[in-house]
C-alpha cells in the first residue's frame, strides 16, 4: 500500500484515506455498498490512491467530487468513472480557475515528507471530461447504500456535500471543518457559504466527515459555524477582503 496515505475505517463499509503528512491533511472518503463503491475526491496527486481503493474494495468505483479545487481532484488521473457538479464541469474539462504556478506554490508552502519518487516539475492539474453530472438533490445508489448530492455554493459554485441518511453520515467536504474556511477566493461568495451552512442544519447528522484537518469533530460545529458567518453578517463584515476572523476550532477567511 501507498504509505503516503493512512487509512482509517470508519466503520466496516466507510474508510477515510488521508494525507496526513502534507499541511493540508486532506480526506478522501471511500463508501461501499454491495453493488458499487464511491470514492469521494482524490487528495492532491502525489501518491496513488487507486492503489490504496483497489487494496480496500474489489467494487467498481465512482468517483464523486465535493469540488473542482487542485487538492481535491489530483488522482482523478486514475480513474474512468468521474461525477462532478453541473456549474463546475468546464472547470474539470477546460478552464481550472487558479494557475498551475499558484498551485505548486500552495502545494510547496509548508515544509512536507513528500514521497522520494515525488517530481514537483511533473505535477499537473487534472484536466478530463466528466462522465456524469451531478444535481442537487441526485441519488447515488450503491446497492444497500444510497448517497444524497447536497449543493452547497460558496466555498465553490458547484460544492457538494454528500448525506447518508441511513447512518446519518455527512461527508462536508470544504463546508464544514476545524481550520480555516476559506471564501475569499474570487470565485467563493461568502453569503452563500452562509447559506450552505444553513442548509446542511435541516438534516439528522451522527457523524461529520469533513475534507481536512481532524478527522473526528463535534456535531455542533455546524451550529458554531453558522453562527459566526450570521455575526460577520450582522457587523456588516461578510464581503470579500475583510481578512480572517477566529472563532477558537476555526476560522472563517474572507
Amino acid at each position: 500500500m501507498d504509505e503516503w496515505f493512512t487509512v482509517e475505517a470508519i466503520d466496516k463499509d466507510t474508510f477515510a484515506i488521508s494525507e496526513y503528512k502534507h499541511w493540508e491533511e486532506t480526506h478522501c472518503y471511500l463508501i461501499c455498498g454491495t453493488e458499487k463503491a464511491v470514492l469521494i475526491d482524490t487528495g492532491l496527486g502525489i501518491g496513488n490512491i487507486k492503489t490504496v481503493v483497489d487494496s480496500l474494495t474489489p467494487l467498481p468505483v465512482m468517483t464523486v467530487t465535493t469540488h473542482i479545487h487542485w487538492d481535491h481532484i489530483g488522482g482523478h488521473k486514475y480513474f474512468e468513472n468521474i461525477a462532478v457538479h453541473e456549474a463546475e464541469k468546464d472547470w474539470l474539462s477546460a478552464r481550472f480557475p487558479i494557475p498551475l504556478q499558484v498551485v505548486k506554490r500552495n502545494l510547496m508552502c509548508k515544509p512536507c515528507d513528500f514521497p522520494e519518487d515525488f517530481i514537483l516539475d511533473d505535477y499537473r492539474i487534472f484536466k478530463g471530461i466528466p462522465q456524469q453530472v451531478l444535481h442537487d438533490e441526485d441519488c447515488l445508489d450503491l446497492g444497500n447504500r444510497k448517497l444524497m448530492v447536497i449543493h452547497t455554493p460558496g466555498h465553490s459554485p458547484g460544492h457538494c456535500c454528500f448525506y447518508e441518511q441511513d447512518k446519518k453520515y455527512l461527508f462536508s467536504g470544504d463546508l464544514i471543518y476545524e481550520g480555516c474556511l476559506d471564501a475569499f477566493y474570487p470565485s467563493t461568495d461568502p453569503q452563500l457559504f452562509w447559506r450552505s451552512v444553513r442548509k446542511i442544519q435541516n438534516l439528522s447528522i451522527n457523524r461529520i466527515l469533513p475534507g481536512h484537518h481532524q478527522l473526528s469533530i463535534p456535531i455542533d460545529i455546524i451550529g458554531r459555524i453558522e453562527n459566526g458567518f450570521s455575526k460577520l453578517s450582522d457587523e456588516g463584515k461578510l464581503k470579500q477582503g475583510n481578512g480572517v476572523f477566529d472563532f477558537e476550532d476555526f476560522q472563517i477567511h474572507i
